[in-house]
């Protein structure tokens, strides 16, 4: 604590006074007058008032100055941080009472003692490199070291030095601050866990967006392939009813076949073998009975001959392979007419003999099949066929004027057979083209079929 302040001045001012005393005195040898010791008594008088004044004043100072000294004393010993003076060693010459409870130790009890002592082991040699360095250098020096205040007790503090310079301290020392930081790291860390948290929770936010997003197009993939399943089960369906009704068709064609051999074929040769017997038997038959006889067998023998290339056209038009398509067409539309008494028109671009064997093939079943339907189920008088080229595809348009049908219910429907419908639209993706059918009930059925127009090497001759 600093000492407080003594009247030096009150006894100068007293010892000033005396003094001149003392030289009126002996000023002169000459007895003064009456006058003159009034006058002197006068001065006296005064300058024991002035002294008086001057020692009120010097006591209120004085007083002031006590409570200044207090004042700072408690605001030195009770501030907020502890305040130390350290000699280059690391001696403590003064310390605070702040800085003492930091220590955990009485203020007497820690002078004379080194810092160093209260550092943690491990932070030492940064400590002591620390005070070295405030001894040598200028300006306020910061760093950080773990106090222990006890064994197993410890917190970490800031410490903030600078050199000082005072006349009654000849060696030098430095003023050290200390603060302890354990809060203010605590919520540093908590800061910092914080912001890790906010930037975790904004990527974990991101994540669940980002899941969600993949979720809902798993969902939308999952409702797709779904469908995708459900057309490949109907399409499954589709061609499980389709080898039924074709293995139908297969034993009903064959079955046909084998009653007309039996009925028609079979029968004329049998004849023929009975005409041929009675010949043999007859040998003396007349000439003109034998010329009728063999005319019979002749006129058998064209009949059966008659059949067999109507079965021949039925499973393979000779004439689409030795003249080409168009004259193919027009026999097929020739017996249909004959047949069922339908009035067809037709109309084809040349070129259409320049495709390959297959495509030419593709356009007349899908021909056959169309007219043969429109024969057995549209109820039509009149039937328009044209093959046009179209944007290097080759458009077949047939249109007949029959009372139509509802096409995706037919599509879709297992009443029906289906079998001429899906056999014409396999047909047009086997040579890489496409089927679609237009009918509304009573406004006829229009069919039509696009296949790529890639033409064969070499040009048929249109007869």
């Amino acid at each position: 604590m600093t000492e407080k302040p003594t009247n030096a001045a009150a006894n100068a001012l007293r010892r000033r006074a005396e003094g001149y005393l003392r030289r009126r005195r002996t000023s002169g040898s000459r007895p003064r007058s009456s006058a003159d010791s009034v006058r002197l008594l006068h001065e006296l008088q005064v300058h024991q008032i002035e002294l008086e004044m001057q020692n009120t004043e010097l006591q209120e100072a004085r007083d002031k100055m006590e409570v200044i000294v207090d004042k700072y004393t408690d605001l030195y010993d009770f501030a907020p941080t502890g305040y130390f003076s350290l000699d280059e060693q690391g001696v403590i010459l003064d310390v605070n009472l702040t800085g003492a409870a930091l220590l955990g130790a009485e203020r007497t009890h820690l002078v004379n003692r080194r810092m160093q002592l209260f550092i943690a082991p491990p932070d030492r040699p940064a400590f002591q490199a620390f005070l070295s360095a405030v001894f040598t250098r200028r300006g306020k020096l910061v760093t950080e070291a773990t106090l222990q205040q006890a064994p197993g007790t410890t917190f970490r503090a800031a410490f903030h030095a600078m050199r000082a310079i005072a006349p009654d301290r000849p060696q030098p020392w430095c003023r050290l601050a200390v603060a302890d930081i354990t809060e203010l790291r605590r919520a540093q860390e908590s800061q910092r866990r914080l912001e890790t948290m906010t930037v975790a929770n904004r990527e974990l936010k991101e994540e669940i967006a980002r899941r969600k997003t993949v979720e809902a197009a798993l969902k939308k993939s999952e409702q797709h392939y779904s469908q995708l399943w459900e057309q490949s089960r109907c399409l499954q369906e589709q061609l499980r009813h389709l080898s039924h009704q074709l293995l139908s068709a297969q034993e009903d064609e064959r079955r046909d076949i084998s009653r007309e051999l039996h009925d028609q074929v079979a029968q004329t040769l049998t004849g023929i073998n009975v005409h041929l017997a009675n010949l043999r038997n007859k040998s003396a038959v007349s000439a003109r009975d034998l010329a009728r006889q063999i005319g019979r067998t002749q006129r058998l023998v064209e009949q059966a001959v008659d059949i067999v290339h109507g079965f021949a056209r039925r499973l393979r038009p000779t004439v689409l392979d030795d003249l080409g398509l168009i004259p193919a067409l027009h026999a097929l539309m020739k017996d249909m007419t004959r047949q069922t008494g339908l009035h067809i028109r037709f109309a084809a671009f040349a070129d259409v003999e320049r495709l390959n064997s297959a495509k030419r093939t593709a356009l007349y079943r899908l021909t056959q099949s169309a007219l043969t339907n429109v024969s057995q189920h549209a109820c039509a008088t009149l039937v328009k066929i044209s093959i046009v080229k179209k944007a290097g595809t080759v458009l077949l348009e047939i249109h007949d004027n029959g009372h139509g049908f509802a096409v995706e219910h037919v599509w879709h429907s297992k009443r029906y057979k289906r079998l001429g419908l899906l056999g014409m639209r396999e047909r047009a993706e086997m040579v890489g083209g496409r089927l679609t059918v237009e009918s509304t009930p009573g406004h006829g059925t229009t069919i039509r079929a696009q296949i790529p127009f890639r033409t064969a090497g070499k040009r048929r001759q249109t007869p």
